[in-house]
């Protein structure tokens, strides 16, 4: 079965033709600058144990989550961030205490 289609007048009608725009798309987020620097000081905390880098990467951590545009994107590095914060923090005040 063929199909025919039967074309009258002009089939580009300039009455309803429109320019084209390209349609905005999400750009790729870069990340955030308080949530690179709350996975730096939560590694400075961790790793040194220095106890205000990891209350800093925490409190930087909830600052980057509360202000974040889109939770899907982002939900690694967040998760990552976390992890050292909670992670240096645990380990700054697990630590056996120094001797004097």
């Amino acid at each position: 079965m063929a199909y025919q289609f039967k074309v009258t007048g002009d089939p580009k009608k300039p009455s309803d033709t429109r320019r084209f725009q390209k349609p905005l798309e999400e750009q790729e987020q870069q990340s955030d600058p308080i949530q690179l620097l709350a996975m730096m000081l939560g590694m400075v905390g961790m790793m040194l144990k220095v106890k205000f880098a990891s209350w800093g990467a925490l409190i930087c951590c909830l600052s980057a989550v509360a202000n974040m545009k889109s939770f899907e994107n982002d939900l690694k590095q967040i998760i990552s961030t976390a992890t050292f914060a909670i992670f240096g923090i645990v380990l700054s005040y697990l630590q056996p205490p120094r001797p004097k």
